[in-house]
């Protein structure tokens, strides 16, 4: 508990928040240094546990409890986030926090040994997959120590270690839309080359008709040219052919998205790409591709409610979008955590929420 503590950093003016606070072995070590603790709790007895600890104490006055689910409740403002959270909602917690407006100092977390390597993964490591890309896109995470399993009482089945979550501000001028479409179809088959996952016939059959539904949408001509073709050229133009999603970075999947959605950008963090497919007329860009990483079905059907089902290939969505975009992701983990497919809708379903619902959400 302390090396936690210790690790987070707790300034006499932090607000922080803790999740599970249980009995309150790490709320009173917060309250020792913090200015105020925020503690959500769901579990009833529990907080009448933590209550009885600080009644009569000088901390009673620093400890506000909030009771309920905290992948529901709305969370007030904190500094910093220091939770021994539970394991089984680790994915879309960590969503919700990233998503979390005001930003944030820094959250300082336990989780699961494996989750946390997942998100800590580096290209090429056996764990690397899209919970790190897209994790590490969104903020600096850091793994700080391991801790046993013999630390608990009573001793759990699995080992787990503590995470630094720093989350980037101002986030990266993304559509998250067109990036999460890109991400999760170059994960499908991480150890398989880009061209191969572009060559097999499903996948050009989803993109055939996610583009058909893009400029539908947009009301674009048709390019009637083979979309294999088409997609194959711009990967091996700019030499991702034979790469592999498994020993690609951050920097490189940019650079792709770049290559696939609009002009290369100017930013000397990113190297422009040889070729854009906006580079050349009714050139289908990949950004009306990649968004709506589903089947035609399904695509059309979002098609047919919505009216728009692709995001704009150059627009940078604002802050609110993103936040709208992160809260589909954690509740599309909610509600089936353990299939990755279960959220293979969230991302493109946000465009046909109302402007006023995202605006609230302003995080």
């Amino acid at each position: 508990m302390d090396a936690i503590v210790e690790k987070a950093a707790i300034k006499s003016t932090d607000v922080v928040l803790e999740i599970g606070p249980g009995t309150g072995n790490l709320t009173m070590r917060l309250l020792e240094r913090a200015k105020k603790v925020i503690a959500v709790e769901v579990d009833v007895r529990m907080i009448v546990e933590l209550t009885k600890r600080v009644q009569g104490t000088q901390y009673q006055k620093k400890l506000q409890i909030i009771q309920g689910d905290v992948l529901k409740v709305e969370l007030p403002f904190f500094d910093a986030c220091v939770a021994n959270i539970p394991y089984n909602i680790s994915s879309p917690l960590t969503f919700k926090l990233l998503s979390h407006r005001p930003f944030f100092r820094c959250a300082v977390l336990m989780y699961q040994q494996e989750f946390a390597m997942r998100l800590v993964a580096k290209p090429a490591d056996q764990l690397y997959c899209r919970l790190s890309v897209n994790t590490q896109l969104l903020a600096d995470v850091a793994h700080l120590l391991k801790v046993g399993k013999n630390n608990f009482r009573p001793p759990p089945k699995v080992e787990s270690s503590v995470v630094r979550i720093q989350p980037k501000n101002p986030p990266p001028p993304v559509n998250f839309v067109e990036w999460d479409g890109l991400v999760r179809l170059c994960f499908s088959r991480k150890n398989k080359t880009l061209g191969a996952i572009f060559r097999q016939t499903s996948v050009v059959e989803m993109l055939e008709d996610n583009y058909k539904t893009y400029c539908a949408v947009n009301k674009i001509a048709v390019d009637s040219s083979p979309m294999k073709e088409r997609v194959l050229k711009i990967l091996t133009d700019n030499d991702f052919d034979t790469k592999r999603s498994a020993k690609l970075d951050l920097d490189d999947f940019l650079r792709l998205l770049t290559c696939s959605t609009s002009p290369p950008s100017t930013s000397p963090e990113h190297t422009p790409c040889k070729h854009s497919l906006l580079s050349t007329v009714r050139t289908p860009q990949l950004s009306a591709v990649f968004p709506c990483a589903r089947g035609p079905s399904q695509n059309r059907a979002c098609a047919a409610a919505t009216g728009e089902a692709i995001a704009t290939p150059t627009t940078v969505l604002p802050p609110a979008f993103h936040s709208a975009f992160m809260l589909q992701v954690f509740k599309s983990c909610c509600r089936k955590r353990a299939a990755v497919r279960g959220a293979a809708s969230a991302a493109a379903a946000i465009v046909a929420m109302p402007v006023a619902f995202t605006s609230s959400m302003s995080l």
